[in-house]
């Protein structure tokens, strides 16, 4: 099946601790919603928070992120779907667009 990266977005501030419980629970069953649509996840990632970031731009480095975003990076995990539009059925129930939003792309040059 094709493998999509799922990229999770959280509106600022990006700390874990301002999750609502009901959405940190929802998050911890969405990988088995996944199952029941037919999908599979695979690795997943975290994020620490983005002001714990730094940026390379050039030959500046900075601490935390280059710009001011009303979105930032929470964290991602790999999902293999069908298709493209299977994979957009299973990502409009991922907890994160409760609040924030989430991007899908396909993965390239993916080896097991």
């Amino acid at each position: 099946m094709p493998q999509y990266a799922i990229l999770l977005y959280m509106p600022t501030p990006d700390e874990p601790s301002d999750m609502p419980p009901a959405e940190l629970e929802a998050h911890l069953r969405y990988d088995e919603r996944v199952k029941e649509l037919g999908g599979k996840t695979g690795p997943a990632i975290a994020l620490a928070p983005s002001s714990t970031a730094t940026t390379i731009r050039g030959d500046a480095v900075t601490d935390g992120p280059f710009l001011e975003a009303k979105e930032v990076l929470g964290g991602a995990f790999v999902l293999e779907a069908r298709d493209l539009d299977h994979a957009i059925r299973i990502a409009r129930e991922c907890p994160s667009t409760w609040r924030g939003s989430v991007e899908i792309r396909p993965l390239i040059g993916i080896q097991e």
